[in-house]
């Protein structure tokens, strides 16, 4: 392993120690936010309310002394409330851009599904152009740029679900459950208070987060593995191929976008283990958080309560790893 390699992975543990001052438990979500965070890529976390997604966010944008803006998404909201405005100003006759809670390096974007459609295109928008246009006039926005956006499961009413063409633009879809009896009672103990507060140190820059980028880019990945990423991503589209009996089940496969962030999480998985190679159980391990979100399920596997993470389970172990 790289002097590199072996740096980013210390300051890595570093965030994490900071992170844990304050949120117990959780580690696979820690671990895949800082994985979006190397990957540039963006989060849907769902879970019930109350286990500390908006705390592990915040407590993620103090360890890396990053801008951290927090919307919560309501009916009424405008995509002005989000994206900025044009203010007039009657000294000069002129307008003026406001920038909105957008412009900063992590945005948590709370009960994303309560927002109506224009909202939620507003920000999916910026997500993917990295930009937001105000007027006549084109901002960029600031880097990095990361949106975490929750939705509550449990609720149906007054909520409106993200399209299936808008979730794809998430690299990652986590499930959050619930902490354990012995890590609720940790929980218990250190929040039980009339005041909390949350003191972070800082212990990594943005400037040293964009450099972390630049090594996982330098990470190997051979040309097998790529190809075992394409045969699973082909196999959610065509299972027969691969002699799966599971069409009824499945309306629609990944995008060529699931292809692009197995790739990218991979390596970054394979650096957080202290690696500076790709092996196929890194492709495995992320496969379930970048494919959940990205296999549309019919309603018949509705019926039988079949979820998208059932297919994918037969999916990974049926795709050989290397070709035939």
């Amino acid at each position: 392993m790289t002097t590199q390699s072996t740096e980013t992975s210390e300051k890595l543990d570093q965030i994490k120690s900071e992170i844990a001052k304050h949120v117990v438990g959780q580690q696979p979500l820690i671990d895949r936010l800082m994985l979006a965070l190397l990957c540039n890529g963006h989060v849907l976390l769902e879970g019930v309310p109350g286990i500390a997604k908006t705390l592990t966010v915040n407590c993620l944008a103090k360890a890396i002394d990053a801008d951290f803006s927090r919307i919560q998404f309501t009916p009424d909201l405008l995509p002005g409330d989000l994206t900025g405005t044009l203010v007039y100003d009657p000294r000069h006759h002129v307008f003026t851009p406001e920038k909105g809670p957008v412009f900063a390096n992590l945005l948590l974007a709370d009960e994303i599904n309560r927002a109506p459609a224009k909202v939620q295109s507003a920000l999916l928008e910026a997500m993917q152009e990295k930009q937001v246009t105000l007027g006549k006039e084109t901002f960029d926005l600031p880097s990095p740029f990361l949106v975490l956006a929750t939705q509550n499961p449990i609720e149906q009413e007054g909520t409106y679900a993200l399209p299936e063409a808008q979730v794809d633009r998430f690299m990652f879809k986590l499930k959050v459950g619930y902490p354990s009896m012995d890590e609720e009672l940790v929980i218990m103990q250190r929040m039980a208070k009339t005041r909390s507060e949350v003191n972070i140190q800082p212990v990594l820059s943005l400037d040293e987060l964009m450099q972390m980028r630049s090594t996982l880019d330098a990470t190997f990945l051979d040309e097998k593995i790529e190809r075992y990423i394409i045969r699973l991503v082909d196999c959610t589209r065509h299972p027969a191929k691969y002699g799966l009996d599971i069409e009824r089940y499945v309306r629609f496969g990944a995008s060529p976008r699931a292809s692009i962030y197995l790739s990218l999480a991979a390596r970054g998985n394979a650096m957080m283990q202290r690696r500076d190679y790709t092996v196929p159980q890194d492709v495995k391990d992320v496969a379930h958080d970048v494919l959940r979100h990205r296999l549309a399920i019919s309603y018949r596997a509705e019926a039988e309560s079949i979820t998208s993470d059932d297919l994918l389970d037969q999916m990974l172990s049926t795709v050989p790893v290397v070709e035939s």
